[in-house]
């Protein structure tokens, strides 16, 4: 099983991957199973008079680096732009690249920078016991956090031995 390291204070455990997730289609793929696959069994919960799905996406992030090069291809500049959702990240990613405006400001070429980005997704799962727990997702971690009851690392860990990203 993958090592999962409890961290002292509020009960969560993280595993820092071996190699982070090379892109955002592997990254987007792994979120997506989790959420309409629902290997870790969550479940639907009614609470305040409305129906929850098992698995939820309660924030995302997606960072974009760039740097700006100068005519001989020195770095003269560097920027990131964050976005809520891989649309906005794939979209501003094109947006960046042809803004003329910020590309005369710089006085040099933008180049986008894919190996520095920063993806995160955390999820909030309903537990058949009736527990909620959050599953955070970044490009080289993955963080359980706000759960009582050891099973629920128990699944996450065995869920991440079967998924050969996170290997």
């Amino acid at each position: 099983m993958r090592p999962f390291k409890p961290k002292p204070g509020t009960k969560s455990a993280v595993h820092i991957m071996k190699k982070p997730f090379p892109g955002i289609a592997a990254f987007t793929a792994i979120v997506r199973s989790l959420v309409h696959k629902n290997p870790l069994g969550c479940t639907s919960y009614w609470k305040r008079k409305k129906n929850h799905p098992p698995v939820v996406a309660v924030r995302e992030r997606y960072t974009a680096k760039f740097v700006y090069l100068n005519a001989e291809g020195k770095q003269i500049g560097s920027s990131s732009e964050v976005y809520d959702s891989v649309e906005g990240y794939e979209n501003g990613i094109h947006a960046m690249l042809s803004n003329m405006a910020n590309i005369a400001a710089h006085r040099g070429k933008a180049v986008h920078v894919p190996g520095a980005d920063h993806y995160s997704v955390i999820l909030k799962c309903h537990d058949p016991s009736g527990e909620l727990f959050f599953v955070s997702l970044a490009r080289d971690r993955i963080t359980v956090a706000s759960y009582t009851d050891d099973a629920i690392l128990k699944r996450v860990e065995a869920w991440t031995d079967t998924e050969p990203a996170l290997r």
